[in-house]
């Protein structure tokens, strides 16, 4: 949801998430990690209670209603519904996820974090850029690619994928994994599909949560790890590539042969899931990923970057359109303009290849995947100088 965008510490901030969906930021670049106002958290509490109070089933006797409603998901309708589901279709033990679901809690914070952020907040490409692309992250991006060259060498073998580019995915993500993230999956995940915010969406990324659960419960009886013991960003990421469970089960790999995936502690396995994401989502191998580009004033700019987060346009297209690129741009690829406002300099342009698009996959933000091409360039840069 990923990363979610994603952003605060880079670890919650591309809340990789991984829902492309997620945490993110959208491709203009709005995240969705921001310090919530009082009063627009005190309208979350309240759409909890009235949710709450629809969904709950009797408290028990002598319960106190707080409690019911913020700790004792096992007294809310929708929570026993889910119960039901997981013992039915995937084989659980109902009384051992009832005995679960009373330890999961209620997190607030995780309600303020997801919220959009103010409409008003002005994109800025450079200071979004030297979040990513500074000193501390160059010189750990260049100790982790150091030690792990080998196992980056074998991904860029067996995916296509540079190095570079998975180590601007992590080192984004989680700093090289400094920043995973301290929050209990279970009880993230569970208060985002049973007590998501007041939003538009709402009951969109409740059901997408509610999957997000089912698949982190899956996913740690798959493992045989206790699902308490997942611990991740505040939309429910996990370990150094911050993948969502959901993602996990589908992309990771067991990439240091030891017999199991894990990416909370196995650099290897995060190093080889990334590449595995990213082929799995339309990698080329060998394929450039962005051109620099420059737009003129009459250019048709709004049907351009409406193309979603994919290469739709040909090269003779874009120039039709009065985008400017150099003549070396390949005819035979098929690209998206790529437009970063920032702040009061003009927008800075480029047009991206499918293989720019399979990163915002990872993360459905133009200036994410271009913070993680600059970050991976850049240590390059650093480490070879």
């Amino acid at each position: 949801m990923t990363r979610l965008p994603l952003l605060l510490p880079a670890a919650l901030a591309c809340a990789s998430l991984f829902a492309p969906s997620l945490h993110a930021a959208n491709p203009s670049g709005k995240t969705t990690v921001h310090k919530t106002h009082e009063h627009a958290a005190a309208r979350d509490k309240a759409a909890v209670r009235k949710h709450a109070a629809k969904h709950a089933a009797a408290p028990a006797a002598g319960a106190h209603a707080e409690d019911a409603e913020f700790i004792n998901f096992t007294q809310w309708r929708t929570v026993v519904e889910f119960i039901d589901e997981m013992s039915t279709q995937h084989g659980f033990d109902k009384a051992t996820l009832l005995e679960q679901f009373r330890r999961v809690q209620y997190r607030d914070q995780v309600v303020k974090l997801i919220n959009p952020p103010p409409a008003s907040k002005a994109k800025n490409w450079t200071a979004y850029r030297e979040r990513f692309v500074e000193p501390k992250r160059l010189n750990a991006g260049v100790a982790f690619w150091n030690e792990y060259e080998q196992v980056l060498k074998r991904a860029e073998t067996e995916f296509g994928v540079p190095a570079e580019i998975i180590i601007g995915i992590i080192g984004v993500e989680t700093l090289y994994g400094r920043m995973t993230g301290k929050f209990a999956v279970l009880d993230a995940l569970a208060t985002l599909a049973f007590a998501y915010p007041d939003t538009p969406n709402r009951e969109a990324r409740m059901n997408y949560f509610r999957g997000e659960l089912k698949q982190a419960l899956l996913y740690a009886r798959e493992s045989q790890i206790d699902p308490f013991d997942l611990k991740g960003s505040f939309a429910g990421a996990i370990g150094w590539p911050q993948f969502m469970p959901g993602s996990i089960r589908r992309f990771a790999v067991d990439f240091d042969g030891d017999g199991r995936i894990d990416l909370r502690n196995s650099p290897a396995d995060a190093i080889g899931s990334v590449g595995s994401f990213l082929a799995q989502h339309g990698w080329a191998a060998g394929q450039q990923i962005v051109f620099p580009a420059t737009v003129t004033s009459d250019a048709n700019r709004p049907s351009l970057t409406g193309q979603g987060l994919q290469a739709t346009y040909s090269r003779e297209q874009l120039e039709n359109a009065g985008v400017v690129v150099s003549e070396t741009v390949p005819n035979s690829v098929s690209y998206g303009l790529v437009d970063l406002q920032d702040g009061e300099r003009p927008t800075k342009y480029w047009i991206g290849t499918n293989n720019f698009f399979a990163i915002t996959q990872y993360n459905r933000s133009y200036y994410y995947a271009m913070a993680v091409i600059e970050l991976g360039q850049a240590v390059n840069r650093h480490r070879t100088r």
